[in-house]
């Protein structure tokens, strides 16, 4: 699917967040419980984050141009980074706004409307992260996928501060209130840690995962079969897109068009295997030892001193 189509489920989690923070925050005005507050201000961070998204999103989903030939796709890092910074600022404020409570407990009032209203909220938010974890995990988008984290987190903080009012209710002890929103505050760190590194990663080109990369080499063995040989396998992921690239060392005797021709069809099974990926690959034969030279992935560091010194304007023969 498009980035330009997934921006509708960015639209969706900005709505969801809307609804919820108006109920959570009428549950928090009518109750006083700080542990709807601390609700109410996660929601909150999730409609800056899902405006994030939505602006995230239709950037990657703009074609290739002169100064961004492989695309724009990592846009999507920065609003999953982004979401993740947001989500520790609001775990402060939350632990902010528990501390007071935990040294003077205050009673919570008309209980069961609170939670009325709190559940409703609840039930908003799992709905839409479902929805945007099925999407996400089918477009390999990072954003989408953070976005559901984040709401997912918001449903488990939610049923914590039910727990606790709940608790409250029936044996009148008021340190759960605050108890509670400082567990959550701690939940919501660990999530936003979890969203900052895999934005970081994201963005420092880090190799595809391990599944999709034991099916690249599953393939090239099957060539190796018939004679030819690999190297300089590399791969790395750029939100929704994915890139790999290898060197494919044939006999010197082949013809230009029967090499072409066994590179498409590399390519083409590569495809297959993983989804939207670009797929490069450069052919040199076995028997001309430059070939060897390449087999490490930085072929620079490879290379004697003396060859990187001689002067670049000597004519290559073709």
């Amino acid at each position: 699917m498009p980035h330009a189509s997934l921006t509708r489920y960015a639209w969706l989690s900005i709505a969801a967040a809307i609804l919820t923070i108006a109920l959570k925050s009428a549950a928090y005005f009518i109750t006083g419980s700080v542990g709807l507050l601390s609700d109410a201000l996660e929601s909150l961070v999730n409609l800056v984050a899902a405006i994030m998204a939505l602006a995230m999103l239709t950037i990657a989903a703009r074609p290739p141009d002169e100064d961004h030939t492989y695309g724009h796709a990592k846009a999507e890092y920065f609003s999953s980074g982004v979401e993740g910074a947001l989500i520790l600022v609001a775990a402060l404020s939350i632990v902010a706004t528990a501390l007071p409570r935990l040294l003077a407990p205050q009673p919570i009032e008309q209980v069961g409307l609170g939670l009325a209203i709190s559940v409703v909220a609840s039930l908003v938010n799992l709905s839409v992260a479902l929805v945007l974890r099925r999407v996400g995990r089918r477009n390999r988008s990072i954003t989408l996928e953070a976005d559901s984290a984040h709401l997912m987190t918001d449903v488990w903080t939610s049923a914590g501060v039910l727990v606790a009012i709940g608790l409250v209710a029936l044996t009148g002890w008021e340190l759960l209130d605050p108890i509670i929103a400082l567990a959550v505050a701690a939940n919501i760190i660990w999530s936003g840690f979890g969203l900052v590194k895999r934005s970081v990663l994201g963005l420092m080109d880090t190799a595809l995962p391990p599944e999709q990369q034991t099916a690249v080499r599953a393939i090239q063995q099957r060539y190796t079969q018939e004679g030819l040989t690999f190297h300089a396998l590399r791969s790395r992921q750029s939100g929704s897109r994915n890139f790999v690239s290898m060197h494919v060392l044939v006999p010197g005797s082949w013809t230009v068009q029967r090499g072409h021709e066994l590179l498409e069809r590399i390519e083409a099974d590569i495809r297959q295997s993983i989804p939207n990926v670009t797929v490069f690959t450069h052919l040199e034969p076995l028997d001309d030892p430059a070939s060897w030279q390449d087999a490490q992935l930085d072929r620079l560091a490879a290379q004697p001193p003396m060859e990187l010194d001689q002067p670049k304007d000597i004519p290559r023969k073709l």
